[in-house]
């Protein structure tokens, strides 16, 4: 049912959108200020290149807010060098409750005048963005992760849904997330898209595909989208604020923030909408060996509980219109509760064949009705990528995926030991994200050094000198 929603919705989407100009929404002096909050903690590897990306945005009203969440390493370091920073007298308030905030930060450089850099003390990534809320004075703000990618035109695309609805307030928005593993990046830029080499970051991008475009492009449809990513999301700044901003007492922020938003505005009865951009915006580096990608899953299932427990009032309540009725039914029995099934189902399928109880006819049938059935929706999610949006050119990659979908089922079972794992770990009262281990985007072999970033901004201003001359 969510495929045929999605395809609906996507359909819908592109005959919307195939004629729109959006250039005119960067020429235009109306268009709204945006603020993009990205919260770093330990990210030297990458930081240089991703703020680099952020300033090269393809809008024309925007400024970037680094948040360095008390990073031990040199990643506060190598920004204050690279950009000359230095300490600026900026006045805030704390309307959120956050870390202490020991210094913002601007760039010497005139070229970098878009470029705010938050120094605060630890607190994590919640409230890293509750400080960057408090800092920026936008209407609209972006939360990204400081280790993605994010395509140029992002901003404008996922601005639009607020300037186009009239009837609804628009109060979060999200898009497409991809893998960026593999793929051949310089300075912050993707300049050729790969299909992940290695065979856990390949699934995952079979995994995310389904998310996205059969997943939360149905929901969203269907006015019962739960989740906007962490990675990165737009959301209405002052609708956060009376929500509270994120919260610092559970892993899943994201989430939870979309819950108590739209809890918010349905309990003061202003009809608004949370909306979806089946555009591919962001790119995103995913665990490549099993101890991360458990350290992900479990802390994504901790998460899930945690919102669900948080908000339980929203339970089948129709005070709460689809969200109630369907969104957070289906998370519950769907996102929540089918692993445990599942899990139960391998103990008992064991139990029979201890036993020697196991009907070996039924079992062949019922696992090639699941193994169909799931390959179909890999399939189909296949199919959607490309005839949308066809971000793999090379026939070969498409036939390695194919080949990744009939292997995927598989490794199910590792998936419900994860979950399974999460749910003893939110029981059992665990805190924290743990540490995530990254490769970084930079490439093995180099043809020449690449200039810096002070002495690109050298050869910039000499090369405006020189054309103005």
């Amino acid at each position: 049912m969510l495929g045929i929603f999605s395809a609906i919705a996507l359909r819908k989407y592109l005959r919307k959108n195939s004629y729109v100009n959006f250039n005119s929404l960067v020429l235009s002096p109306l268009s709204p200020k945006i603020s993009i909050i990205a919260p770093a903690f330990n990210e030297s590897r990458t930081i240089i290149d991703n703020i680099r990306t952020l300033l090269s945005l393809y809008y024309n009203n925007f400024e970037v807010i680094l948040v360095n969440d008390g990073s031990t390493d040199n990643t506060f370091e190598k920004i204050q060098e690279e950009y000359e920073l230095t300490k600026v007298n900026y006045y805030f308030d704390y309307r959120i409750p956050c870390e202490r905030i020991r210094g913002v930060y601007k760039s010497k450089n005139p070229s970098y005048n878009r470029l705010t850099v938050i120094d605060k003390n630890n607190g994590g990534k919640a409230d890293s963005l509750n400080a960057g809320i408090n800092i920026c004075q936008s209407g609209l703000f972006v939360s990204i992760d400081a280790d993605s990618i994010i395509e140029a035109d992002s901003i404008l695309k996922l601005v639009k849904p607020f300037l186009e609805e009239k009837d609804r307030k628009v109060i979060g928005a999200g898009g497409v997330i991809r893998i960026v593993n593999s793929c051949d990046v310089e300075r912050g830029n993707i300049r050729e898209i790969h299909l992940p080499r290695q065979i856990l970051p390949r699934l995952q991008v079979l995994e995310y595909t389904r998310a996205f475009l059969l997943g939360r492009m149905a929901w969203s449809q269907l006015d019962g989208l739960m989740l906007i990513s962490g990675a990165m999301g737009i959301f209405d700044r002052e609708t956060v604020i009376k929500a509270g901003g994120y919260s610092i007492k559970t892993v899943g922020e994201d989430m939870e923030l979309v819950l108590r938003m739209r809890r918010h505005m349905a309990e003061e009865g202003v009809k608004y909408e949370v909306t979806y951009i089946p555009d591919p915006l962001c790119w995103t580096e995913v665990p490549s060996d099993l101890k991360s990608l458990r350290r992900q899953r479990t802390r994504w299932t901790r998460g899930l509980v945690e919102s669900l427990r948080t908000h339980r009032k929203i339970f089948f309540n129709s005070t709460y219109g689809r969200l109630g009725l369907l969104g957070y039914p289906y998370w519950f029995f769907f996102e929540w509760l089918s692993p445990l099934v599942a899990f139960s189902g391998f103990i008992y399928t064991i139990y029979l064949v201890i036993t020697n109880s196991f009907n070996w006819p039924f079992y062949a049938l019922l696992f090639l009705f699941v193994y169909t059935f799931a390959v179909s929706l890999s399939i189909w999610a296949v199919l959607f990528e490309e005839i949308t949006f066809h971000k793999y050119k090379k026939k070969r990659d498409i036939l390695k995926l194919l080949s990744a979908a009939l292997l995927e089922p598989f490794f199910y079972p590792m998936h419900t030991y994860f979950a399974v794992r999460g749910n003893i770990e939110a029981l059992s009262g665990k805190k924290g994200w743990g540490k995530a281990k990254r490769k970084g985007f930079e490439k093995k072999k180099k043809s020449a050094r690449q200039p810096s970033v002070r002495q690109s901004a050298k050869l910039a201003m000499v090369g405006n000198s020189e054309a103005t001359t």
